[in-house]
């Protein structure tokens, strides 16, 4: 799948083959199975180490960066500019990663750390309202104004969507047959899109649910503010097809934060904000999954990530109150809080 002359060597070699484990403990009482797929195991922390190496290795294969001579540039909300800096820091490649003030500090500060440049813009767009369609702007005005500079576009290369057939790949060598359901949170839309071509290509059986965010464009919605990033979109990406997905949930930001802090007092596991959100979409459609079934969910990131907001109490109470009940109590999300902020 990757360029044979620039095979991932080093650190890199340690991208994907992440664990698949059991999570028997989020909620004792489901009649089914659920597994996790725990992409914090990628050496950047997250699942877009994956994509970040196929976009940058396919760049390379075909000519389109040379290192030493060529500046990536790429839009990020996150954790595709850590894997882009891991890998362009390998390859010997510059790389200028422009952000938004939702970014987390600590994404920042690990791809400053990694040798990318970062650059942070800090309006809105008088449309939409969001940051990304500045985000997307500006990086075109710095190609246009810097020599050599690439763009792999996360939203429209399918070099994004093919690094995920291996992910539905693993998940199916650990679940003979494959899952019953997928659950799969989306953003570029590339981790939704791979596994359901993957799945569609050898008709696999398997019921792909993709989970997006309350105040996300990308299934149709108006936009609305978001406070958790790593899900959702305010711009319909160009990698989206219809059909990719069999069912469609939206989550809300309270949604994440209490699936989270559920895994984590749960399982102990500490996973990012999109984790949250898929689970959440588990809790929403648990009735309508058979007993002994098998439900497979991507959690895509590390919660060290998140430490200063979804796992700071503080946090949490300025913007949606009083609510550790939520994720002491047994059994799925019921009630509603409205946010502060």
């Amino acid at each position: 799948m990757r360029p044979s002359d620039t095979a991932p060597v080093g650190v890199l070699q340690t991208v994907g083959r992440t664990p698949l484990v059991e999570l028997t403990r989020f909620d004792p009482t489901a009649p089914f199975r659920l597994f996790a797929k725990l992409e914090a195991h990628n050496p950047g922390g997250s699942i877009k180490d994956r994509s970040a190496l196929e976009l940058l290795c396919g760049a390379i294969g075909e000519g389109r960066v040379i290192p030493g001579r060529t500046v990536v540039v790429e839009s990020s909300s996150g954790n595709l500019g850590i894997g882009l800096a891991q890998a362009c820091g390998y390859f010997g490649v510059r790389f200028i990663c422009v952000v938004d003030p939702r970014a987390n500090r600590q994404n920042i500060a690990i791809m400053r750390a990694l040798g990318a440049e970062v650059e942070v813009v800090t309006t809105v767009d008088p449309v939409s309202g969001e940051y990304l369609p500045v985000r997307i702007r500006r990086v075109r005005e710095i190609i246009a104004g810097t020599e050599h500079a690439y763009c792999p576009d996360q939203y429209a290369n399918p070099l994004n969507p093919r690094s995920h057939h291996a992910t539905m790949r693993e998940i199916c060598e650990a679940l003979p047959g494959g899952p019953d359901y997928l659950f799969c949170a989306t953003s570029s839309c590339g981790t939704l899109r791979g596994c359901a071509e993957y799945a569609r290509e050898r008709r696999l059986p398997v019921t792909i649910v993709a989970v997006d965010a309350e105040g996300s464009v990308i299934f149709g919605r108006e936009p609305a503010p978001r406070l958790i990033p790593g899900h959702g979109a305010a711009v319909r990406p160009a990698l989206h097809q219809d059909g990719l997905a069999d069912t469609v949930v939206h989550v809300s930001d309270l949604d994440c934060v209490v699936n989270c802090r559920r895994l984590a007092h749960r399982e102990a596991i500490l996973a990012g904000g999109s984790a949250g959100a898929v689970l959440a979409a588990v809790q929403r459609l648990g009735d309508r999954i058979p007993a002994g079934a098998s439900c497979a969910v991507i959690l895509p990131d590390r919660g060290e990530r998140y430490l200063d907001t979804i796992y700071d109490d503080h946090w949490v109470a300025t913007h949606f109150g009083d609510v550790a009940h939520l994720w002491k109590q047994h059994g799925p999300v019921t009630e509603e809080a409205t946010c502060r902020s």
